[in-house]
């Protein structure tokens, strides 16, 4: 498409493109031949409404496909099957004629109180990073934008739309903005929401460092900047920032606003001007893309109606949520279930199951499978009892014996518990499942020979009170609108549960490193347990959890051997190892390789997921996996020399069959980077004398013309080194004695250069 030259269209038309021209969409530039490109809520859905202003999922959509949501595609581990999904949505949304879709989201799961957790992948953001590049690039193959969101530290619901998150920019760029890094640098994204909250005290929209020095110009964004909806108090701040589209519009007082900035010269209409770009951009992606086969491109239909969607994603959905289950617990192989077991099946969820979260994400499922009835259509002699009601107004004791007695008569109880109202817009409060729940799975594991748990939650839930009750746990979280056949597909055996916790599930809520400051108050909220958030923390300080990230139990057994690390320079390796399935079934298998140092001018996590893959392997399979470690996998950042640094020194690479358990590892050694300390006259003293090129020369300078006596004295007098170690360089030239100047001093930082 031809793009518009904005030097031939007037000030104000320029201004108004740079907002909506409804609730969903641009305004079209129909003198460009532009049309106007539909945005609409996502990602593990299309939620196309035709009509009224709604961000919320207050009404209605387009039926489409309620895919698995992140939550779950974050425990499969899988970036295959996160780019399945992502192509699946693309096509839905081609034929609905949507052109950009607002996911993935890759905010980290801080708290595990976040109340929009469903929505976010993991709280390590490699996982997450790999998984959202692997949406995006799933999704834009069928030549629709992708919107990586929320840019950034959204990490909470509570006050979003003002709280201030404070956070160091270490913490900041390897933790809060990597994910987000990787998706921009190796996906190419259309475009990049703007969160709500503020980073610093300065709101996200009108963050320039954010959106223009760290986005544009460190890691070479060419799409679009767009707002959340309603997420832009200065229209003008946020312009010059580098937000180039405010959603929803139209707006005409920000556009006058704008036109007077421009005019007054407080706004550089070159910034309009590559806005407007940028904006018209948008249009280009669904004509540039190669066409999707199965969607004509002439299909731009008005309604699902028009173009049914097929009828494979449900199935297809149905197979990638399976992929998603987490098998927690299974004494006494409990599961699979035996063939003919006589079972009760056991909960509210079971017939009336929770498979999505609430708000802009939630999605008009086309059908939705129970588990109860999956469960029915197998071969199994089958009592169902609701054991408990959600709604409110029913005997809940009544109901509790009633389940009582269907245990009682089963040789297996599967009970199926959860949360509703897990929604955008509200963080949870505690981590507990409802009372009643909890009395009925303790009220049915005293009764039944051999008891299941299944879990239909968004986020992690506390297991305490009734865990040692139970045979089997099954973290089944929101698994879209094919999760009851997706549940009975695992529970039977005909899929072999393969997902891997994404976040780690605490004994206690306190337990978690940001329950002393999460939400945060007075409009703050301090991001003071820095890097140490989820696994880095627990394994750290060596906290016990319930169930370490990474955890995921399997119906097979696999064995890791023959680990090697090669190094292929100074700061990167290569790992490989040899994975077997020593089991009786076919199966997947994550290998998880983190890295574990102690050297460097920082504390480091004790270990930190650096690469991951899935294999698939039949039964006395092997295969041997290789899996590259770039320079990042052993850097840190270093806020003084504002850089990505690799300290020299020893790194052990480790195999984990999750964060907490490791079963191979390897320790070798990186020359790393020989400046990895930057001095200037502000520096320590001791960081002058720890450099390699300036600690000699400062050491000869201060010995020049001293006596043998003396030197001696000066080497053995390490309590003094001591004392003025952390001494800034500018001023421990003025301790009495010293025989250094200013002069010296610049000559040395000149040789380390």
């Amino acid at each position: 498409m031809q793009q518009p030259d904005p030097a031939t269209l007037p000030l104000e038309r320029k201004a108004s493109l740079l907002s909506g021209g409804d609730f969903w969409s641009t305004q079209p530039l129909d003198e460009a031949g532009v049309p106007a490109v539909v945005l609409t809520d996502g990602p593990h859905g299309i939620r196309r409404q035709k009509a009224g202003a709604d961000h919320l999922g207050f009404h209605a959509s387009e039926p489409a496909t309620c895919f698995p949501p992140a939550v779950a595609v974050g425990s499969s581990w899988d970036a295959e099957l996160a780019a399945r999904v992502g192509e699946a949505v693309g096509r839905e949304a081609r034929a609905l004629g949507v052109g950009v879709v607002l996911g993935p989201g890759v905010n980290i799961k801080r708290s595990p109180l976040c109340g929009r957790n469903f929505e976010y992948y993991s709280e390590d953001p490699l996982l997450s990073g790999v998984l959202g590049a692997a949406f995006v690039r799933g999704l834009q193959a069928q030549g629709v934008g992708a919107t990586v969101k929320h840019f950034a530290a959204n990490n909470q619901e509570t006050d979003r739309m003002r709280v201030s998150a404070d956070v160091d920019e270490r913490t900041l760029r390897e933790i809060y903005l990597a994910a987000f890094e990787r998706v921009v640098t190796e996906a190419r994204p259309a475009a990049v929401m703007a969160a709500y909250n503020r980073i610093n005290g300065v709101p996200a929209s009108e963050n320039k460092w954010l959106l223009t020095e760290v986005l544009r110009s460190e890691w070479g964004f060419e799409g679009a900047v767009v707002s959340d909806w309603g997420g832009v108090g200065d229209r003008v701040a946020a312009l010059a920032a580098g937000l180039d589209l405010q959603m929803p519009g139209p707006d005409a007082a920000h556009d006058a606003a704008i036109v007077r900035a421009v005019r007054e010269g407080v706004l550089d209409e070159a910034l309009v001007d590559a806005s407007v770009r940028r904006v018209a951009a948008l249009a280009d992606l669904a004509v540039t893309a190669d066409p999707d086969p199965a969607v004509p491109a002439e299909l731009a239909v008005t309604s699902m109606a028009d173009a049914a969607v097929p009828a494979e994603h449900h199935e297809l959905a149905r197979e990638l949520a399976a992929d998603c289950i987490v098998l927690l617990k299974n004494d006494k192989s409990t599961l699979p279930l035996a063939e003919g077991v006589r079972l009760a099946v056991i909960g509210e969820f079971a017939a009336d199951p929770h498979f999505q979260g609430g708000g802009s994400s939630l999605i008009n499922a086309t059908r939705v499978d129970t588990p109860l009835e999956a469960i029915q259509a197998l071969d199994h002699p089958v009592t169902y009892a609701a054991g408990f009601t959600t709604g409110g107004g029913a005997d809940a004791e009544a109901l509790r014996e009633e389940a009582v007695r269907a245990a009682c008569e089963a040789e297996v109880a599967v009970v199926f518990v959860g949360l509703r109202g897990e929604t955008e817009g509200s963080d949870r409060e505690h981590l507990d499942l409802p009372a009643d729940q909890v009395e009925l799975v303790r009220a049915v594991a005293a009764v039944a020979p051999r008891t299941v748990v299944v879990l239909s939650t968004g986020g992690v839930v506390s297991l305490e009170g009734w865990h040692d009750d139970v045979d089997a746990i099954v973290a089944g979280w929101l698994l879209g609108q094919a999760s009851g056949g997706a549940l009975a597909d695992v529970l039977s055996g005909a899929v072999n549960p393969s997902g891997h916790l994404a976040e780690s599930i605490p004994l206690r809520l306190e337990d978690s490193p940001s329950y002393l400051t999460f939400p945060g108050e007075a409009g703050h909220v301090r991001y003071g347990e820095g890097v140490m958030v989820g696994y880095r923390h627990y394994e750290t300080v060596g906290r016990a959890v319930r169930y370490p990230f990474g955890h995921g139990l399997s119906y097979t057994t696999f064995e890791t051997a023959e680990l090697s690390v090669d190094v292929t320079s100074d700061d990167t390796a290569t790992v490989r190892l040899r994975v077997t399935n020593t089991g009786e079934r076919a199966g997947k298998h994550v290998v998880q390789v983190y890295v574990a140092t102690t050297d460097g001018r920082v504390r480091r996590p004790a270990r930190e997921l650096r690469a991951f893959t899935k294999v698939t392997l039949r039964p006395g399979e092997s295969r041997t996996v290789e899996l590259p470690l770039g320079r990042r996998a052993f850097a840190y950042y270093d806020i003084e020399g504002g850089r990505w640094t690799v300290a020299p020194g020893a790194y052990t690479v480790q195999i984990g069959e999750s964060a907490a358990r490791i079963v191979a590892e390897q320790t070798f050694t990186l020359t790393g980077d020989a400046d990895a300390t930057p001095l200037s006259l502000d520096s320590a003293i001791g960081d002058w004398f720890a450099h390699p090129v300036a600690g000699p020369l400062l050491q000869e300078a201060l010995m020049a013309g001293a006596t043998e006596e003396q030197r001696l004295q000066a080497e053995a007098n390490s309590d003094l080194m001591d004392m003025v170690a952390s001494i800034p360089a500018r001023q421990y030239l003025h301790f009495p004695g010293v025989p250094v100047s200013t002069d010296d001093l610049t000559e040395i930082l000149e040789a380390t250069r």
